[in-house]
């Protein structure tokens, strides 16, 4: 009897251990499964709150997602959307700033120094004029000005500067940009009158060659400057009468009878020269020359001088330039000129 009551306690045990193992083993699902599970899969959860259970992302797959981010939009045509302008709107300073002008108008442009809205002088001393052309041209040209035979200094070029006659065009060298009336004087039998050579203040003698000419002022018509120019170089031995002169540009009408001065019509030539400047040396010059033919009555005959009646003025730098104070003028044939 004891031995079947010991018989069915082991067995009981038995049993009560293996119950055991197999409710834990249900209660531990990731241990590896014995058997196939044939039971049909549970229902898919919402995918409302799906991504909060999602755990985060690792640092290198963020890195991995940034980099595939910026190839993909470097890489394709952007859209005109909120984030991208479209490709016809550029930010940009406007290239059409006022520029200050420089001390004077480059070369490319005719100069006509008879326009009233000139710029004022860039220079206030001819020694500020000096400090800049010095650097700009050669110091050995320069160095002769005022002191080789027939040339001017820069008191002269400083005074022309301020009286509005010459214009410099800010270059390397600079250059000088004039403007001239030339006034050919026709005798009956056709010669015409040059002006030989000048006696300077300085006591040098300077060859000319060339009929009479002057450079012209602002704001003066062609015929006025020839009206000035007769009465300034042959004032001594003709009379010009005081008759007006007119401020008309078109230069094409250019004529008119002043006392014993006729201005022949039709004759105005106007041209351009460029070529080294004979007063200024390594300073090369731009002229813009306004031609007419004249017949003066009463003049000699013969070789004759006369005395220089203009000046700029009483300014004190004008002592110190370079004038000239007689003209000496001869008849020549007009195929010499």
């Amino acid at each position: 009897m004891r031995h079947d009551f010991n018989l069915n306690l082991r067995i009981s045990t038995n049993f009560t251990t293996l119950s055991s193992r197999c409710l834990s083993h249900r209660s531990h699902p990731s241990a590896p499964p014995q058997q196939a599970d044939m039971s049909p899969p549970p229902p898919p959860q919402s995918s409302t709150n799906a991504h909060l259970l999602k755990s985060p992302a690792s640092l290198p797959d963020a890195l991995f997602t940034a980099l595939s981010l910026f190839v993909l939009f470097s890489t394709s045509p952007k859209p005109n959307s909120l984030f991208f302008l479209p490709n016809n709107i550029k930010f940009s300073l406007p290239l059409n700033l006022r520029k200050f002008p420089k001390m004077s108008l480059p070369l490319s442009r005719t100069i006509d120094p008879r326009n009233s809205e000139r710029l004022a002088p860039a220079f206030a001393t001819p020694q500020s004029l000096s400090d800049w052309l010095k650097p700009r041209m050669s110091v050995d040209l320069f160095g002769t000005w005022g002191v080789r035979s027939g040339t001017k200094n820069v008191h002269n070029l400083w005074l022309e500067i301020v009286e509005g006659e010459t214009l410099l065009a800010d270059s390397t060298p600079p250059v000088r940009n004039v403007e001239v009336v030339i006034v050919r004087i026709i005798r009956n039998d056709g010669k015409i009158l040059i002006e030989s050579h000048q006696e300077l203040s300085n006591g040098v003698i300077r060859k000319r060659c060339r009929p009479l000419s002057e450079k012209m002022k602002p704001s003066e018509s062609v015929e006025g400057a020839v009206v000035r120019a007769l009465g300034e170089e042959l004032g001594s031995l003709i009379k010009i009468e005081d008759s007006k002169t007119g401020s008309d540009q078109d230069c094409s009408n250019v004529s008119g009878v002043h006392g014993n001065v006729r201005i022949l019509p039709g004759s105005y030539v106007n041209k351009v020269e460029e070529r080294a400047s004979a007063s200024y040396p390594g300073l090369p010059a731009c002229y813009v020359l306004h031609i007419v033919d004249t017949e003066i009555e009463g003049l000699p005959d013969e070789d004759f001088y006369t005395d220089e009646t203009g000046d700029y003025g009483n300014l004190d730098e004008a002592n110190a330039a370079v004038s000239c104070k007689k003209h000496f003028w001869r008849w020549v044939d007009s195929d010499s000129v």
